[in-house]
């Protein structure tokens, strides 16, 4: 006997098993920056940390995890990961993208979940307001080093460390420095910030590669005062540096290796 063929009149949802969840999970990630308790002028301490929420409920009650919850039928996955965010951690308006779906059997004990993981860069003063939901026991941020050596709830370690790895490819692909700098900044402090995403960059001559190399030049352009002279600052160093500020231009390669 011939198998039916589906069509609109007898399709039916029934026949086949859908999953019991799809959650959004968020991971946030920022610069914290704190001065130095200094005579000698330098750079200040800069640590890449990411945010997690203390989890209040069943499964993992207690446990640290990233912020995220359950989309609903009237919204996409990228809403819901904003809307979740909000409501767990009172942060909203910012930048988050998608990166990885993830779908382990058995990575949830509520059942065949199957969650998509987005990741964001956001700067330390979004965050300043942040508080825990009523689903959350507590809101906070933790090195990310520290973070991935806690026992975290479900798979979020292994989401933390991918994600990880995508914003170290952005800091070094694209001008996202430019969100944890003032306007008008240093070579150093530049310099400062790609190396607080990614520790490992060395790069030797920074400055004429950065402002002289084809594939690069016209990212950054130095700042020139009222008087059309070159706008200098020593904020972070005894000598005077020159000032540099990021243009609209946007790189198709590597800006920075």
């Amino acid at each position: 006997m011939n198998e039916q063929v589906e069509n609109e009149s007898n399709y039916r949802a029934s026949k086949y098993r859908t999953p019991d969840g799809a959650p959004a999970d968020i991971v946030i990630f920022t610069i914290t920056t704190s001065e130095k308790a200094s005579v000698k002028k330098s750079l200040p301490t800069r640590e890449l940390q990411v945010l997690l929420i203390q989890r209040k409920q069943w499964p993992y009650a207690g446990q640290w995890a990233l912020p995220g919850g359950f989309s609903m039928e009237t919204e996409t996955i990228q809403e819901s990961a904003r809307r979740e965010l909000t409501e767990e951690t009172g942060v909203a308006d910012v930048h988050i993208e998608y990166f990885n779906v993830y779908s382990t059997p058995q990575r949830d004990p509520r059942g065949w979940i199957i969650s998509h993981a987005f990741f964001a860069l956001v700067h330390e003063q979004l965050l300043e307001n942040r508080k825990a939901a009523d689903d959350a026991a507590d809101v906070r941020l933790f090195p990310v080093e520290e973070a991935l050596a806690m026992d975290l709830a479900f798979d979020h370690e292994v989401i933390l460390r991918d994600a990880l790895v995508h914003i170290q490819q952005k800091m070094l692909t694209t001008t996202i420095a430019k969100e944890f700098l003032p306007e008008e900044f240093t070579i150093s402090e530049l310099y400062q910030v790609i190396q607080t995403v990614v520790p490992e960059f060395q790069e030797r001559n920074f400055i004429r590669k950065i402002t002289s190399t084809q594939s690069r030049s016209g990212i950054i352009e130095e700042v020139m005062g009222h008087d059309g002279k070159s706008k200098m600052s020593n904020r972070y160093s005894q000598r005077a540096a020159q000032l540099y500020r990021f243009t609209d231009y946007v790189p198709q390669l590597s800006i920075y290796s």
